[in-house]
Formats: structure tokens, C-alpha cells, sequence
């Protein structure tokens, strides 16, 4: 599709061209530009305005339903062809956050691998902040990120929920309690990820929504990996903030032991992200057998 088409479907879906902007991560005035161009082409107004409200034309929603329509054409087409297809050649760099290239993505590029063996995969991997960088630097194809923010230029997707779980070693003083209170969270040691993990970010952003201060947690140290937080609860008095994708077997082995929260949960979405418009054929062949992928 169009791109003008993919901006006016988003704000046909939000009524609201600053929303839009937000989305897609471009300008506002950009949106406008591009609404204007599809007036312009269809001769007529696409949306009313009354003050500061949009709505859908009687034309608007006829191409909002033939847009809707076309895209999930396009997106079956695309999918069905690189079902059949098992001559694509080609190559694409991931830059993916650590607890997703550890613990996600294994098994899916094992998956497509075995569909697509002349297509090649370089992985890059490092927390969602320094993903995003090499993406804006052109460095790596797509970056699969776990943060909550977006930055201007990258569009984002998401594509498997995720929730960030307390635990402790079973031999730690606190691993018979099920159960522990968010005033016991703060007071409690706990090993934490490096700055600018995106399982950082999200901590940060549900202790405010629940008018905690991050900077009250009794940190005893920042680590630079899952795997090696795990190491360190084996002989810790304390607690840990990991993703539930990062400890089921270590859960069923009860070497580690899950710590529920009262009234207090951290979830997340996993998302794809690239900047609009450089998405190769490969990576589309990716993302779409990753959306389709029982993760």
C-alpha cells in the first residue's frame, strides 16, 4: 500500500491527526500533507471538521473500508507467497533486546530457518535502547525491543505480551512466602538490569502508576543480563524483577521461586520496530512469519 494510504487508515482509526502523528512517529504537519494529497486525488473531503474534533466523511469511510480492505489483501498475498515460495534469497541483521534474543527468538529464526534455508540472519543483541540506536543508524534491518517508550522515526509493533514477575533463589530467607506487599518490595534487596534495559524502563513506569518512587527500591546492584541475575539469586538473600519468559524452567525445577505482588502486576508488550519506508522483502517475510508464529 501507499504510505498516504497507511496514514489515513491511522487517522480514519483515531479520528484525531496529532494521535496519528504520535503513531506513526512522524510530523504532524506530515499527516496533514498527506491527507490533503489524498483529497486532492479523490476530489473530495475525506473528513469533516467541527472544532477540534474529525470525523469520517460519507467518501471517508468508503476508502477507510476499501483501504481496510486492500491491506488485508496485500497481507494474506504476502503471507500465502512466502508459504509456497522456497527460493528466496537474501540476508538481514535483528537487533534485538536481550531477553528477546535469548529466550524469543531461537526458536522462531530455527522455524524459518528450516522454511527459508537461503535466507540469512545476523543477530545483533543488546538492551532496547542500543537496538533502537543501530536502527536509526541504519546498522541493523529491524529491532525487536521491550521498552514502553518510542522514539520519533521508528514505528513500532507489537507482537507477544509479556508480564515482569518477582522471584528469589530457593534458598533465599524470603522463598517461603507467596505473597509480599509493594511497601516490602521497596524495602527488600533486589538485583535490577542495567540502564537502559527496557525491563528498567517498565519497572519505572508501573511503581509510578502506582505513586512509588523507583529510586526507593533497595538496590544492591545493576547487571547486564537475565542469565546473570539468575546466577546471582543462587546465593542472594533477595529479590529479582525478570520476564516470565525468561524463568519457566527454572520455576518448574524450583530453583527459582515466583513472588507475588499484592494488588501489583507488571506487563508489557514485545514489539517489532523499524523506520518507515526501509522494511526489505526479507524482513517483511520475517514479520509476517513471526505474527503467525505460536509463540
Amino acid at each position: 500500500m501507499d504510505y498516504r494510504d497507511t496514514v489515513f487508515i491511522s487517522v480514519a482509526e483515531l479520528l484525531s491527526f496529532s494521535k496519528a502523528a504520535d503513531n506513526l512517529h512522524i510530523s504532524q504537519p506530515a499527516v496533514t500533507r498527506h491527507i490533503k494529497e489524498l483529497e486532492t486525488k479523490y476530489n473530495t473531503n475525506l473528513f469533516d471538521r467541527k472544532g477540534n474534533k474529525i470525523y469520517l466523511t460519507r467518501a471517508g469511510k468508503k476508502v477507510y473500508n476499501a483501504f481496510k480492505q486492500i491491506e488485508k489483501e496485500y497481507r494474506d498475498l504476502n503471507f500465502e507467497i512466502s508459504q509456497i515460495n522456497q527460493s528466496i534469497l537474501g540476508e538481514f541483521i535483528i537487533g534485538a533486546s536481550s531477553t528477546i534474543s535469548q529466550y524469543v527468538l531461537p526458536r522462531v529464526i530455527a522455524s524459518f530457518h528450516k522454511r527459508y534455508p537461503k535466507i540469512h540472519i545476523h543477530l545483533m543483541n543488546g538492551n532496547s535502547f542500543e537496538m533502537e540506536k543501530l536502527l536509526l543508524e541504519n546498522k541493523v534491518d529491524v529491532a525487536l525491543v521491550e521498552n514502553h517508550s518510542s522514539q520519533l522515526g521508528i514505528q513500532y509493533k507489537d507482537f507477544l505480551n509479556d508480564e515482569l514477575i518477582v522471584v528469589t533463589g530457593r534458598n533465599s530467607v524470603y522463598a517461603k512466602r507467596s505473597v509480599i506487599t509493594k511497601e516490602d518490595l521497596l524495602q527488600l534487596p533486589i538485583v535490577l538490569r542495567e540502564q537502559g534495559s527496557g525491563t528498567l524502563e517498565v519497572i519505572k513506569k508501573a511503581l509510578k502508576s502506582k505513586g512509588l518512587d523507583f529510586e526507593q527500591l533497595n538496590t544492591l546492584i545493576h547487571l547486564g543480563s537475565t542469565e546473570a541475575i539468575k546466577n546471582f539469586l543462587q546465593d542472594f538473600d533477595g529479590l529479582a524483577i525478570v520476564s516470565e519468559k525468561a524463568v519457566p524452567t527454572e520455576l518448574y525445577m524450583k530453583s527459582l521461586v515466583k513472588l507475588n505482588v499484592k494488588d501489583f502486576a507488571m506487563h508489557r508488550k514485545f514489539r517489532m520496530a523499524f523506520i518507515p519506508g526501509h522494511k526489505n522483502r526479507q524482513v517483511e517475510l520475517f514479520e509476517n512469519f513471526l505474527f503467525h508464529y505460536n509463540l
